[in-house]
């Protein structure tokens, strides 16, 4: 799976490669300073991943990011909190803040090469077979999984596919989000996110900006906190 960086500051852009190469087999095929250099590249080169940062000259890195194609997978690095809405919106695969910790980098390159092997996959037929008040019957990997809603501890959607992360492995199968969230009870699961359903049984604690699911940090979106904080009779403003 290879990969190009955009960033303008030099220093961040050597810090970048130095960290990705430190914590996967990514290959590096090409490092710009601005966003018209690499969609130069892009003409003539395909590029599975792009480590890229926002706020830049000539062309934004949110700008570039809404005319890439679907295929084509994006990592946002930024030292801006505040366009990680946007980003979402614009289904990048994650949004890392400058400094950018080692940990949470290699998680969002997983990420990526889970999306690129679906890819590379030719998009298989996995669907929803049924579903109970106890559990949902998917099938993925060629194979109908019975998994018990009690063991569902929150459902990540990524473009066209969702990956049910359960108490002992994790289940990814073909639908999008919204498809799967009317499949189950909303008695036990909440939308919190363009790109998260939680299990509520499973939450540890949670403030304004994140729920905490054990050793899982969930972002909780902007336009979710309103229902999410009702539901436990918290007042948003506390």
């Amino acid at each position: 799976m290879n990969y190009i960086v955009i960033e303008d500051e030099p220093l961040a852009r050597t810090e970048v490669e130095t960290l990705i190469l430190e914590v996967s087999d990514l290959e590096l095929s090409g490092s710009f300073s601005n966003v018209p250099a690499a969609q130069l590249y892009l003409k003539d080169h395909n590029v599975d991943l792009i480590f890229l940062d926002i706020e830049m000259p000539l062309i934004s890195g949110i700008e570039f990011a809404e005319n890439l194609p679907k295929e084509t997978l994006v990592i946002f690095t930024t030292s801006y909190p505040q366009y990680a809405l946007k980003s979402y919106e614009l289904d990048a695969i994650d949004y890392l803040l400058k400094p950018i910790i080692k940990t949470r980098l290699a998680k969002a390159i997983e990420k990526a090469k889970l999306y690129h092997q679906l890819l590379a996959n030719d998009r298989q037929k996995n669907v929803i077979a049924s579903s109970t008040s106890e559990f949902i019957l998917i099938k993925a990997d060629r194979k109908f999984h019975k998994v018990m809603y009690a063991d569902i501890k929150f459902i990540e959607g990524l473009k066209d596919y969702v990956v049910l992360h359960t108490t002992c492995q994790k289940l990814i199968t073909a639908m999008n989000l919204k498809t799967i969230h009317l499949k189950i009870p909303e008695s036990i699961f909440h939308r919190v996110g363009k790109s998260y359903v939680v299990n509520v049984n499973h939450i540890a604690s949670f403030d304004h900006h994140t729920i905490y699911l054990g050793e899982d940090e969930i972002p909780l979106g902007e336009v979710y906190k309103e229902s999410f904080f009702e539901r436990f009779g918290v007042n948003l403003r506390n």
